[in-house]
């Protein structure tokens, strides 16, 4: 796709008018939830990380409940979220860190955040911008799916397609692309089966010139 900075905005704009109101999807209350949250999203849904936090944000939702609980009663709470062993272990001690190192509240900013057990980019990209609104490109796996198939990038590294992003997209639009491109590979250019007679940006998507015969 040529002149990517260019289309880049037209892409945005065209998103949104089938996901005029993009957010979250994760429920939380506090910058701390939300972290939680996320990193219990890793490999798994945001409905199923939901069912999960509405039992475990009624009995803990602090720093201080989680550096406290008893790692097999996390684990126990956190199960059907799968991977629940390494998540119970990094949430303990994130908010150990959070406890010892940030005076019981969460880091600002995505250098510190990235010093937290079981916090990668993606996760303090998403902590950054959702809970502090900041400007940032949390790279999921629906955004790598869709800046590759539209032409973005090609690589499956995240660290490589945050930068492509980055650069195409202005700053100021970083936090809104982010969800833009979610939402889209959530409930449109699915990874099987995307429905590209619903999709308003096909003119401009590599993957759709490829099956269409216009590429």
């Amino acid at each position: 796709m040529n002149g990517k900075k260019e289309v880049a905005g037209e892409i945005l704009d065209r998103l949104k008018l089938i996901h005029p109101a993009p957010v979250c999807e994760l429920d939380f209350r506090t910058p701390f939830e939300l972290l939680v949250a996320v990193i219990l999203s890793a490999q798994c849904t945001d409905k199923r990380v939901n069912e999960v936090t509405k039992t475990l944000f009624a009995k803990y939702d602090t720093p201080e409940d989680f550096a406290n609980i008893d790692v097999h009663e996390l684990e126990r709470l956190i199960f059907s979220c799968g991977f629940y062993k390494n998540k119970a272990a990094n949430i303990i001690k994130a908010s150990t860190d959070i406890l010892v190192r940030f005076g019981g509240r969460v880091p600002s900013t995505v250098d510190e955040l990235t010093t937290l057990a079981g916090v990668g980019r993606k996760t303090a990209n998403v902590v950054y911008a959702v809970a502090f609104g900041g400007q940032a490109m949390a790279v999921d796996t629906h955004v790598l799916r869709l800046a590759n198939r539209i032409g973005f990038v090609k690589s499956d590294k995240p660290e490589v397609v945050e930068k492509a992003l980055t650069a195409v997209f202005p700053e100021d639009r970083w936090t809104e692309a982010h969800h833009l491109l979610i939402h889209h590979g959530r409930y449109v250019c699915k990874a099987r089966n995307p429905e590209c007679n619903k999709c308003t940006i096909c003119e401009y998507c590599d993957y759709y010139g490829s099956i269409s015969g216009r590429g």
